[in-house]
C-alpha cells in the first residue's frame, strides 16, 4: 500500500503527485515486480507486467507519460471532451459497432455494450498505442456524469495502452471499482478525520491506519470465509474484535473459549486455526 498526505488545497489532477505515488508504489513491491520499472529502464528487463488503473483524476498526459517512462501500462477513466462526444456520435446508432459488455464473472451485463473509438480521435499528446474504449449502459438513478448527452444511456470510457479485446479490457477496467471499497475501509478505520493540528503527526496517523487496515484486509483474505471475509471494519468490530473469548492452554493443547451462543463463534475458531497453520 502507498499513500500520500497532501494539503487541503491540493488539486485532484496533480500529475506530479500521482507520479510520486506511482514511484512509491513500485518501490514497495518485491524485486521481481520492480524489475524494469524504474525511469529509463530497458523494457527487456521487465519480468512482471504492471498496469496502473486510475479514475479521471489520473487522466493527464503527465501521469500516463510517467507510466510509459517506467514501462507500466495504464488504463485511466476519460473526461468529457468535445472530441469524445463527436466520436460517440459517429457510432451512436450503429448497433454493429457495439458488443455486449460482460460482468466480472464473465456473464453478459444487461443492457450494457462496449465499443472502441480510437479511429475517431487524434489522441494528440497521448503515448503511442493509446486506445479509447467507451461503454454505454441504461441510465439509472444516481448515475454519474456521462461523456455524451443522452436520455437513454450513460456513456463512460477510458484510455489505455493495453492490447486485447475492448470488451475484456472494459471488464478489467471495471475491476478498479474495488479501490473505492478500500478507500471506504480506510475511512472507517480512521482516515475520515485527522486528529492532530500538525501535518507530521497526521502523516504518522495516516501511515498507522494504512498499515493496520492492510493487515486486517490480509487477515480477512487468509483467515475468514463467508460474509466476514468481505465485511467492513465496523462489522468486524462487533462480530470478532469485541467477541467475549479467550485462548487457554491445557494438556499441551490450545483451546479457544467463546461465550455460549455468540454469533460467528465458528468463524472465530476457524480464524484461530488458520492463524496457527500460517504461523
Amino acid at each position: 500500500m502507498s499513500s500520500m498526505l497532501r494539503p487541503g488545497n491540493a488539486g485532484a489532477n496533480d500529475a506530479g503527485d500521482h507520479e510520486t505515488l506511482l514511484e512509491q508504489a513500485i518501490a514497495r513491491m518485491p524485486a521481481l515486480f520492480r524489475a524494469g520499472h524504474q525511469v529509463g529502464d530497458d523494457p527487456a528487463l521487465v519480468k512482471r507486467v504492471l498496469t496502473a488503473r486510475a479514475d479521471s483524476a489520473g487522466c493527464t498526459h503527465g501521469f500516463v507519460t510517467a507510466c510509459r517512462n517506467r514501462n507500466v501500462r495504464f488504463s485511466v477513466a476519460a473526461r468529457s471532451t468535445t472530441q469524445i462526444g463527436a466520436a460517440i456520435s459517429h457510432v451512436l446508432d450503429d448497433e454493429n459497432r457495439w458488443d455486449t459488455a460482460i460482468k466480472q464473472n464473465g456473464e453478459p451485463r444487461d443492457g450494457a455494450a462496449v465499443t472502441e473509438l480510437t479511429e475517431f480521435c487524434t489522441l494528440k499528446g497521448w503515448p503511442k498505442g493509446t486506445r479509447l474504449i467507451v461503454r454505454r449502459e441504461p441510465l439509472h438513478p444516481g448515475a454519474q456524469t456521462t461523456l455524451f448527452p443522452s436520455l437513454d444511456y450513460r456513456f463512460w470510457g477510458f484510455y489505455t495502452d493495453l492490447e486485447g479485446d475492448p470488451v475484456e479490457l472494459d471488464q478489467f477496467m471495471r475491476a478498479h471499482a474495488h479501490v473505492e471499497s478500500d478507500i471506504c475501509r480506510g475511512k472507517h478505520s480512521g482516515l475520515e478525520r485527522f486528529p492532530f493540528s500538525k501535518f507530521a503527526a497526521n502523516f504518522a496517523w495516516m501511515e498507522a491506519v494504512g498499515v493496520s487496515s492492510t493487515l486486517v484486509r490480509w487477515f480477512q483474505r487468509l483467515c475468514l470465509h463467508g460474509a466476514l471475509a468481505k465485511a467492513n471494519p465496523k462489522a468486524l468490530r462487533w462480530h470478532l474484535w469485541h467477541a467475549p473469548a479467550r485462548v487457554t492452554r491445557s494438556g499441551r493443547r490450545t483451546i479457544v473459549r467463546v461465550l455460549d451462543g455468540w454469533p460467528n463463534a465458528d468463524q472465530l475458531v476457524h480464524a484461530h486455526e488458520r492463524i496457527a497453520l500460517l504461523a
